[in-house]
């Protein structure tokens, strides 16, 4: 989950980071990283172990309004690590107001040996004060992250001034999506289980669905209506919402206004159609994400689009299943426009550099046994200890891959208990393993009987990986937020929220296509075209990137 700041809050970041590092002139800080020295903490001196690991304490910030990292040592797998790598973490929360707290902890000159965060102006901004440790020796001097992350990767992770200063989360060097939709199967099947291919079938389909089951909603969208977007794939060959984010399309190498997109015009007609016939939920823009997950784990939703379905998915289909082993939910191919090839539309994208990044500032006393035990947590033990659990627990041997082999627990404990235990430990796995878990997951996955598979494993090894496009060379398009561009992008932005919600409530096609008129001149007059010129230019300097580190 991505958290957007407001362009005005971000400014104000700025400020009281320039402030603090004012404050610390004179005192000797730099953000190079050195070898491990005496002054460091008592747990950052001992010989190093396992990869290099050594014990070390250091406190970690998870900068996400809706995040509470849970205490360290009360699962079995941070338990373990405690225990036998002698790592222990202090987790520092947000209180559900990350920026405030960030502010604070920057005033009052009181960073976090860790921030666990977005990509993007917070990490840049942070840099430029001279808050963080450059990681680039250490990327060199350590096995994991060498072997597992692609050269091209890491030259994306570069900031301005050339050194890596992110460790990657959740990177991936093969393909990787979560997004899809899914149907009721006991409202499919009792409605005969008809084509959904193309929209005209899910819109016969929801029509039914609307009038024999009138405490369903027919199609589920999402918190605050996160899917809607996801549907422009299912309208363009070879694309994903990624374009309605950059308010541009790709032609040729330059971007385009998506105001002149003919398939994003389809998608917010087709919204509009579904809304105005009541075939999605009245309140989709404002609904929750509980309210969402409450719909989908009572079995009132018939179809659903999101970009996260695989957990939507798995928790419902454990919540009907448990009292009644044939109900849950199916995993179905990305619906699309009639004459689109269905192998070339996507429903999601996913970028090598994965979901988010750590940063390691310049308050951590002992930076290089910090990043020695994230170099071990993307290894293979560390992986299989944050994801599975440690050995011992669902497993006591691996195969020939490396891969953990289920032992009997992993196989007579209940399917829910085991997913949910599995989740404890996987919120601890801040340098997840995309390629190395995937892997592990479907080698062991393979070895159970099709009842007890996980049903998140099922989707993704039959759908959702193979609809997810690589949409790496997008990243780092967006500027920063108190600069020229960064005001232009705010306003564009804004003008496409209110346009959005303008559209999918409007009365007739016509209006829909007035809103959307009205958007592209007040976009145009805003600067739309500086903004996607920028894009462009970044993208384009990405592509270059990725290019040289094949």
């Amino acid at each position: 989950m991505n958290i957007r700041w407001r362009w005005l809050s971000l400014a104000s970041l700025a400020l009281l980071i320039l402030l603090a590092a004012c404050s610390n002139a004179g005192e000797g800080g730099t953000n190079s990283p050195g070898p491990s020295s005496s002054n460091a903490t008592g747990e950052g001196n001992e010989e190093s172990g396992v990869d290099g690991i050594k014990p070390v304490t250091f406190s970690f910030y998870g900068h996400y309004d809706w995040l509470t990292t849970a205490p360290w040592g009360e699962n079995e797998a941070t338990k373990w690590i405690q225990d036998n790598r002698k790592v222990t973490v202090e987790p520092i929360q947000s209180g559900g107001a990350a920026e405030e707290k960030l502010n604070t902890m920057i005033v009052g000159n009181d960073l976090p040996d860790v921030i666990f965060t977005d990509r993007g102006a917070v990490v840049e901004r942070l840099m430029k004060a001279g808050k963080l440790v450059a990681l680039d020796d250490y990327y060199d001097k350590y096995p994991n992250f060498k072997k597992y992350v692609k050269e091209s990767t890491l030259n994306l992770l570069r900031s301005d001034d050339g050194k890596i200063y992110q460790i990657p989360n959740w990177y991936t060097s093969g393909t990787f999506g979560n997004g899809g939709w899914m149907v009721n199967k006991d409202i499919y099947n009792e409605l005969g289980r008809p084509a959904l291919e193309t929209f005209d079938d899910l819109y016969a389909y929801l029509i039914q669905v609307r009038d024999k089951y009138p405490n369903v909603v027919p199609l589920e969208v999402g918190e605050k209506g996160a899917g809607l977007e996801v549907m422009y794939g299912g309208f363009k060959e070879d694309s994903t919402s990624k374009n309605i984010g950059l308010l541009g399309y790709p032609d040729g190498n330059r971007l385009v206004s998506i105001y002149e997109d003919s398939a994003f015009e389809e998608l917010m007609l087709y919204i509009n159609k579904l809304f105005r016939e009541r075939l999605i939920t009245q309140d989709a823009l404002q609904q929750t994400q509980d309210a969402v997950k409450e719909k989908v784990n009572t079995s009132r939703v018939a179809v659903m689009i999101e970009s996260n379905i695989t957990t939507y998915g798995a928790e419902g289909h454990r919540a009907l299943t448990a009292s009644n082993p044939d109900s849950g939910y199916e995993i179905i191919w990305p619906i699309r426009k009639a004459g689109l090839n269905k192998d070339n539309v996507f429903v999601s994208g996913f970028e090598s550099l994965g979901w988010n990044v750590n940063v390691i500032t310049t308050e951590a006393k002992d930076p290089e046994a910090i990043f020695a035990y994230y170099d071990w947590i993307t290894g293979p033990e560390g992986q299989k200890v944050l994801f599975f659990g440690p050995k011992g627990l669902y497993w006591d041997e691996e195969n020939e891959d490396g891969s953990p082999i289920p032992n009997e627990t992993y196989t007579n404990v209940d399917a829910n208990e085991r997913t949910e235990k599995m989740r404890t430990f996987e919120d601890f796995n801040w340098a997840g393993n995309t390629s190395f878990i995937d892997t592990a997951k479907m080698s062991l996955e393979s070895s159970l009987s099709k009842s007890q598979q996980s049903w998140e494993t099922i989707a993704q090894s039959t759908v959702t990986w193979a609809t997810s496009k690589d949409i790496t060379e997008f990243v780092n398009t967006e500027p920063l937020p108190d600069s020229e561009i960064g005001v232009i992008s705010q306003n564009v932005h804004d003008i496409y929220t209110v346009s959005f919600a303008k559209m999918v409530l409007a009365k007739t096609e016509d209006e829909v296509k007035a809103v959307m008129e009205q958007a592209k001149k007040d976009s145009e007059k805003a600067g739309l075209a500086k903004l996607l010129e920028f894009r462009t230019e970044k993208w384009q300097a990405n592509v270059e990137k990725i290019n040289r580190g094949h």
